[in-house]
Parts: structure tokens; sequence; C-alpha cells
């Protein structure tokens, strides 16, 4: 093995030995870990770490999730909170485990246009979280359900991860958009169909039980009470609405072809809600510079973990990148000759060992050309192939310690990350990464 290898396994034990077994926070952790990671460029340690500072500080999504942290902050200081959850629970309340229900499906329908995990997290989190708090979800257990979520941003098409795919010179002579959407869809399906089955097992796991009837107001009157509190959701559906092709064309005769493919969806997210927010709760906000120095303030030892929790987990994910890491795995890979269903097997595990440190977009660029290689010498067919591929990659929301879906679920339920990383490894990287591998071997049929 190769010295990023080794850099990558080092990584991940420094995590775990500082967090889980000496108790320390997961901030200090990628710190720690970073540092570490660095250290295995020798003579380069410094260019090598500024390198990964500069990659990190350049991320979006260290700010998108910030901004989360912040918006579902106010959200909850100024009451609107309190008004959703009143009327979705005389929606969906007088239904066990309604909310994780309800999540999974909102997951799902925002999986295609939102186009990354960390958008799902910040989204869909930002609703549900509270509200399964509120309906008698454990904090940790409806973070992790969000963060385990977020992969349906890459395994439901039309995601960005699919055309990166199919624009890979192994990948183009073989198979069309046309050819790989039904298998794509097909395959997106079976994962959201194991989310339900978690949902399912959890909430009778762990006894949610239903929202009491006192507790559920009549839908006439929490409509009256709360419906304004919805409108800061407009902040989500206008990005949404940019991503679809009547939207794109809109935005491109206001501002351009070249400026509209700069928008960030995760970015513009967060910002429209957090304006919202304030419109709609404009006479709870403070009105004194001194109240909203206590408002602030109150938030900042959020930001001291879950800052630094981001900002070193990309910069040491850079740092890897630089180091050589998908290089290096490719060459363990492509010395392998065995049956398909261990390629398969093979493919998953270095995706998924790929995805954790980086995301499934960045893997695919990297390693997406030799796994569908590596699956079709196999004997796997191609529209299988793409597929599997496509759902190895969609652990990337819940592989830690890596992801930021799950710093972004986990703050927005004020969490230690480091609580779900188990959970997430054993009911969603794993079952992922073997309906991954049955579909490549033909079990569970993509109808292609």
């Amino acid at each position: 093995m190769g010295v990023a290898v080794w850099a990558l396994i080092t990584y991940i034990a420094v995590i775990v030995v500082w967090n889980a077994v000496l108790k320390r926070n997961i901030g200090e952790a990628m710190v720690l870990g970073f540092v570490v990671v660095c250290l295995f460029g020798g003579t380069d340690a410094l260019s090598l770490a500024a390198a990964g500072i500069a990659d990190a500080a350049a991320e979006e999504v260290v700010f998108a999730a910030l901004a989360f942290v912040f918006m579902g902050y106010l959200l909850t200081e100024l009451g609107l909170i309190d008004r959703q959850v009143t009327l979705l629970n005389a929606v969906f309340g007088r239904m066990r485990g309604g909310s994780g229900y309800v999540s999974t499906a909102a997951s799902a329908l925002l999986g295609g246009p939102a186009g990354s995990g960390s958008g799902i997290a910040a989204s869909v989190g930002s609703v549900t979280i509270p509200w399964m708090v509120r309906s008698k979800w454990r904090p940790d257990l409806a973070a992790s359900l969000v963060a385990g979520n977020a992969g349906l941003g890459i395994s439901i098409p039309p995601s960005s991860s699919m055309f990166l795919l199919l624009g890979s010179a192994a990948v183009a002579p073989v198979l069309t958009a046309d050819q790989l959407l039904v298998g794509a869809f097909a395959g997106g399906l079976w994962t959201v169909l194991y989310r339900f089955l978690v949902v399912f097992i959890w909430v009778r796991r762990h006894r949610i039980s239903r929202v009491e009837p006192e507790g559920i107001v009549p839908f006439r009157v929490a409509w009256r009470q709360g419906w304004t509190s919805l409108l800061v959701y407009a902040g989500i559906a206008i990005p949404v609405f940019l991503t679809v092709e009547t939207g794109q064309k809109l935005l491109e005769g206001w501002i351009g072809e070249d400026a509209a493919g700069e928008i960030s969806i995760v970015v513009w997210i967060p910002v429209l809600m957090i304006i919202g927010t304030m419109l709609v709760a404009w006479r709870r906000l403070p009105r004194t510079g001194r109240a909203w120095t206590e408002l602030l303030g109150a938030m900042a030892p959020k930001y001291a973990i879950i800052g630094a929790t981001l900002f070193f987990a990309f910069a040491a994910a850079a740092c890897l990148g630089e180091l050589g890491l998908v290089a290096e795995l490719t060459g363990l890979m492509e010395r392998i000759d065995a049956p398909a269903v261990v390629i398969a097997v093979l493919v998953g595990l270095l995706i998924v060992i790929i995805s954790a440190p980086l995301t499934g977009t960045a893997t695919i660029a990297a390693v997406g050309g030799v796994s569908f290689s590596a699956l079709i010498a196999a004997g796997v067919p191609p529209v299988a192939a793409a597929v599997a591929i496509l759902i190895f990659a969609s652990t990337e929301g819940a592989s830690p310690p890596g992801a930021a879906p799950i710093y972004i679920a986990g703050g927005i339920a004020g969490v230690d990350p480091a609580r779900m990383f188990v959970r997430l490894i054993l009911w969603f990287v794993l079952p992922v990464l073997l309906i991954g591998v049955l579909v490549a071997v033909g079990v569970l049929p993509v109808f292609a």
C-alpha cells in the first residue's frame, strides 16, 4: 500500500481514538486528523497543509452548513418551528413515526433536483429534524435518518453525478442518458424502499409512538395560526425551481448562461431561508444591539465545533487527494481478477472508501470510469454497472468521518455528530453497499 492509503487509515484511527476512546470533541479530532495527514507529506507537509486549507476555505458546503445552523436557531428562537410542528402534526401526527416517513419521502422527492447530499440534509433537515424531535424521536436518531437519506441526491436521477458518469471516456461509448434513466430510477427506488424499511424498524425498535391526541390541534386552527410560517420555505422552492429546465431557461434569460451556471443551490437555500425567516418573523426580531449580541452569542459554542469539524474534514480530504489516494486505490483495484460478485463488492468498497473523505460526485469523477470498466469486464451489464456505481457513491452522505451531511444534520439537531457514526455505517453505508452489489449481479432488477 502507498503513502496515501496509510494516511487514510491513520486519519480514521486518530479520529476514532481521540473522539470515541479519549472522549474529546469531534472538532478537536478533525483538526488533529488533518495535522496527521499533512505529516505524511514529509518535507512538503507545510505546502500540503496550505493546499488543504485553501481548498476547504473555498468549499461552499462549509458556509452552507453554518448558515443552516443559524437559520434553524432563528426558526426556533422566533417561534416559527412551534407553528410548523403544530401544523405538521395536525396532518401526520396520528401516524406512528409519521415525521420520519415524511422526512424520507421529502429526501427522495428532492433527490434529483438537489443533486447533492448536503443540499438534501440542509433543506429537508431544517424542516423535519425539529418536527421529529417534537414528535418523540431522539435528536440523534432524527439527525441520523436525515444524514442517511442524504445519499438520495446521488442515487435518484437525474443527478449531476449521473451525467458526470455518462460523460466519462469508459461509459460514453456504451450508454446514453435515455438508456440509463429508467434503470437509474429503478436503482434509486430500491434505495428509497430500504430507507422506508429503516423508518419502520426504528419506529418500533425505539418505541416511537403517535403524538398524543390532546397534542394535535385541529387542522383548521393549526392552518390559521401557522400558515405564514411555511413561507420561509420559498427559500427551498426558488432554488430548486431554478434547477429544472423551465427555471434554468428563465434564469439564463435574465443573467446569461455562464452566470446561471455558477449559482449554487446549496448556498442559496439557507441564504433565502434566513431572509424569509426574518421577513415572516419581523416583529419578533431583536430591536437593540444588546439583544442581537445575546442572540448571536448563544450560538457561538455550536459554531466552534461544527465550523472546525467541517473545515478540517474538507482540508484533510484535499490533502489525501494531493497525496494520491485515488490513484493508489485504483491501482490496487486493477490488479484483481475475480468473479463478478467479488468484483462488485471490491468496486463498491473502493467507491465507499474514496467517497468517505471526498464527495460522491468527486469520487465518480475520479474512479467512475475505471469502476465501470472493471464491472463490465466481469460480465455485469452496462446499465446495471452504471446504476450500481451511483448507488455505491450515494453512501457519501452517511460515510464518517468526512461526510458533510452528518455535520449539517448534527448541527440542526444539536447533537455530537460522532454519536451517529456507528449507526450510519450499520444502517446506511453497509446496506446500501449491499444493494449496489445485488443490482450489479442481477438479484435486484433495474428493468433495463
